[in-house]
């Protein structure tokens, strides 16, 4: 039996009937880590000893009878900028390089009492920066589906973590498409829940008012067991939802008869060159919808053509706020040369960020100095609004909203990322989700000269049901 080929949902049937331990799936993705990571470099950090120690708590547990969590024995790999307790946390940047967290994030302490195995803490872009994880100063994660192309960003290392078989499923956090995008590249299942859904706190920040934690998984109910496990209110996030947890799903009642789906007019609007193939491909599985029963109509999202400029002003415009704390003071990168305040403040982050980083702190900065944050930030905001509320008029009428996950294949290392603009389009699909708060999947839906291409399947907030409903309806339909 080939044990890292298996769904974790699969994995954790066969630990609950002792037919298989979870030491021995422990031991056998780290053997599978072993084997394919140099060639990958999905993993910044591996932990391995302790992994190996919680596997051992987790079958003595199911030895004495035990109540065990809904993650019982599953390895799971974790994006480098979630706190983990006495574990490295890098953020893929010289800045944080050798910074060591004292406490966990509270997804992290979910998967704990879940019974989960942390193995390990995964490549990503520089602080998220990045759709490619190009920026991560620790080298590119590489697709394992073609070595030659990228993982995708920022959470790439998450996605090939999951495509490669080195972990059962796998955390990431999503600011504009940064989960969603690197499932579709990998040809994995990406999840970006509602916002407010699952907690933020221990989680280093990119865009606070765009960020969520998501996860990856090899089908769609992997994905609904891992995002299980750390949904729910935190009293120590501000954003996290009282009112709203994710839903029991029965996966044998799921049926798309009368799911009432939204085509948005604009999205022809939005393409970009070279997706021709793209297209054909999400048209052709239109039909597997409409076959079950769906029903398709065009809809209208007249501000949507403005979504990726106000993306864009609103991210850099917070990351340039959030990144100001690295100041070569209290923690992270310090150097060693300068006379001045002034010059350590401007060594250590010229030493300790990378390029794109320093872009979009400038562009932050300048969206928000005086004489321009009228002018731009404060009507990004207002076209933020306005895409929210086209979103709401939709969902008044349709369950879900359908479209391709990103309009470009995976590209070769050093194209792309030397054209930013061209890299931002390819978030083109992805970023009006995070403006207005949906939650959205990335579900396989075929290749295009031989690389994969992902269903982006939107949803209204705290709608996660329909969502799941929808991606899994496909997924068992286009088989």
């Amino acid at each position: 039996m080939d044990i890292t080929s298996l769904k974790s949902w699969e994995l954790r049937e066969k630990i609950l009937k002792k037919e298989i331990s979870s030491y021995e799936v422990t031991e056998a993705f780290l053997e599978k880590i072993d084997e394919v990571e140099d060639e990958i470099n999905a993993f910044i950090t591996i932990d391995a000893e302790r992994a190996l120690e919680s596997a051992k708590i987790v079958d003595q547990k199911i030895m004495e009878g035990k109540k065990v969590g809904i993650l019982a024995g599953l390895p799971v790999a974790i994006k480098d900028n979630i706190m983990t307790k006495n574990l490295r946390t890098t953020c893929a940047s010289k800045m944080l390089e050798h910074y060591v967290p004292p406490y966990n994030a509270t997804v992290i302490e979910k998967i704990r009492i879940e019974d989960g195995i942390i193995i390990g803490k995964a490549n990503m872009d520089e602080f998220a920066m990045g759709g490619s994880t190009e920026t991560s100063y620790f080298g590119p994660t590489k697709n394992p589906r073609n070595k030659s192309v990228v993982a995708g960003g920022s959470s790439g290392g998450s996605a090939a973590a999951i495509a490669a078989q080195e972990a059962a499923f796998s955390l990431g956090t999503d600011t504009g498409g940064s989960i969603r995008q690197p499932a579709s590249y990998c040809g994995v299942v990406g999840v970006k829940p509602t916002y407010g859904l699952v907690s933020r706190y221990g989680v280093v920040p990119m865009s606070n008012s765009l960020d969520q934690v998501g996860v990856f998984g090899k089908d769609v109910k992997d994905a609904y067991i891992a995002l299980k496990s750390i949904a729910g209110f935190d009293p120590l996030d501000a954003t996290s939802s009282k009112k709203y947890s994710l839903e029991d799903i029965n996966f044998e009642e799921i049926s798309l008869k009368g799911l009432r789906i939204a085509l948005p007019k604009e999205y022809d609007e939005l393409r970009v060159e070279g997706d021709q193939k793209i297209r054909e491909i999400f048209e052709n599985k239109l039909r597997v919808f409409e076959n079950n029963g769906a029903i398709i109509e065009y809809v209208s999202l007249p501000y949507l053509k403005y979504a990726l400029e106000t993306y864009y002003l609103i991210s850099t415009a917070e990351v340039s706020t959030n990144l100001s704390r690295f100041d070569g003071i209290r923690y992270g990168h310090r150097a060693l040369e300068y006379n001045t305040l002034d010059e350590l403040y401007i060594n250590s982050r010229t030493e300790g960020f990378g390029e794109e980083t320093k872009r979009r702190i400038m562009m932050g900065t300048y969206a928000l100095s005086q004489g321009y944050k009228d002018e731009h930030y404060k009507k990004a905001l207002k076209i933020r609004t306005l895409i929210k509320d086209d979103y709401d008029r939709v969902f008044q009428n349709f369950d879900v909203i359908l479209s391709v996950t990103s309009p470009i294949l995976p590209f070769p290392f050093d194209s792309v990322i030397n054209s930013p603009v061209d890299m931002y389009k390819a978030d083109t699909y992805t970023v009006p989700v995070n403006l207005a708060g949906l939650c959205a999947i990335s579900v396989p839906m075929g290749e295009v000269d031989n690389l994969p291409v992902g269903l982006q399947i939107t949803a209204n907030r705290f709608n996660e049901k329909k969502l799941f409903t929808a991606a899994y309806g496909y997924e068992r339909s286009a088989k």
